[in-house]
């Protein structure tokens, strides 16, 4: 399957959409993060975190939803897009580790995959942020597609 942001002379190139259906398409993508244990010793009621910054799991999830609806204006090729939808949730699983869901939605000619990445992405980053002054071995361990939707083929990891 040949790379989709190429045209036939391998020069970078946004993908026509003209001829694409709208339909109605979500994707929601993960970034997990690591905070050290005298970081973790600061949540109070296991949910939220206060720093003099405020609070961390609020901050990123605006900082996130921001950054999804401006991913457009950060990754070159991929098209501005007009979100429905965005919603962040923020975690911690049972490894004590930080758990970023973005789910971006669109009724449009084509998806939202970068928007859902670019949002936990830039969650996960905010934690980081709020919480360096208490710690440098913050882990970003992994940010990836959970689940697509509404496109040529749908996809999940859920």
């Amino acid at each position: 399957m040949p790379l989709t942001h190429l045209d036939a002379q391998g020069n970078a190139s946004m993908v026509d959409t003209g001829e694409k259906q709208v339909t109605r398409r979500s994707a929601t993508a993960r970034s997990i993060v690591v905070l050290p244990e005298e970081v973790l010793a600061q949540l109070s009621d296991g949910a939220t975190l206060q720093s003099a910054k405020g609070s961390v799991f609020q901050t990123a999830i605006l900082a996130g939803i921001m950054a999804a609806k401006k991913t457009g204006d950060l990754i070159p090729l991929c098209h501005p897009l007009g979100l429905d939808h965005c919603h962040i949730d923020i975690h911690l699983n049972e490894n004590q580790e930080v758990v970023i869901d973005c789910t971006a939605r669109i009724t449009a000619k084509t998806g939202v995959e970068m928007e859902a990445l670019v949002g936990a992405s830039m969650a996960a980053l905010t934690v980081y942020d709020m919480c360096k002054a208490l710690s440098h071995d913050i882990v970003i361990r992994e940010t990836r597609l959970m689940a697509k939707t509404g496109g040529k083929r749908d996809f999940s990891r859920l």
